[in-house]
């Protein structure tokens, strides 16, 4: 696996307001994987920004972009407005067709907590031109009606210590109606905080958008 490409800042017109996001584009990409960070969060994640720079060097573009606005993410409910994560993460898939750099790509989403649900959705909204999904201790629960409509493999991935979330997601899997696969990772708490928990949830997401977005 080679060193990542540089990131470069990118700016998305989203229901007509500009998100900024980080584009990475490694030689040779085999895929194009967006990211829906949870509630709270934003592009600048260190956990999210660990990942992306895993996956880019195993040969995946990234794009990681602030799903709301500052003035949105001050309103706690939008948070949780799932309906509007879901169109801004189909608005960056839009943006991301158009450009030269990555209309080529197949097209995966890596989503944590409320963007895990955001993720789902929005798969089952596109079908076929989702071709993976991850969840890291996401919330699949709140996309609970959409799941079975899902195409795109998907991947939930769980800490062993997040109890809770566990039992959310196991009912979310029962309803996913696509390829899946269920990863605990032991002892593991939400944010995967752990020794090496974060270097597993990344290892695990770069196998699973290689087998799906390199065919």
């Amino acid at each position: 696996m080679g060193a990542p490409d540089r990131e470069q800042v990118v700016r998305l017109t989203l229901d007509g307001v500009v998100h900024d996001g980080d584009l990475g584009v490694p030689e040779g990409a085999r895929g194009l994987v967006i990211f829906a960070h949870g509630s709270g969060s934003s592009r600048r994640s260190r956990r999210n920004r660990f990942v992306a720079e895993t996956l880019r060097r195993a040969g995946l573009a990234t794009l990681l972009f602030d799903l709301l606005t500052e003035a949105e993410d001050g309103d706690y409910a939008n948070r949780f407005n799932i309906e509007l994560l879901k169109q801004r993460l189909l608005g960056a898939t839009a943006w991301a067709q158009a450009q030269a750099a990555t209309r080529a790509l197949a097209i995966g989403y890596f989503g944590a907590s409320t963007g895990g649900a955001a993720a789902l959705e929005a798969a089952a909204a596109l079908g076929v031109t989702v071709r993976a999904v991850v969840s890291r201790g996401g919330r699949p629960d709140l996309a609970m009606e959409a799941l079975p409509r899902v195409r795109a493999p998907t991947l939930l991935i769980v800490g062993g210590a997040d109890y809770g979330v566990i039992g959310l997601n196991q009912q979310a899997y029962e309803q996913i109606g696509a390829v899946k696969a269920f990863e605990i990772v032991p002892g593991a708490t939400h944010l995967f905080e752990e020794p090496g928990a974060l270097e597993e949830v990344a290892r695990l997401a770069a196998a699973w958008f290689n087998r799906y977005l390199g065919v």
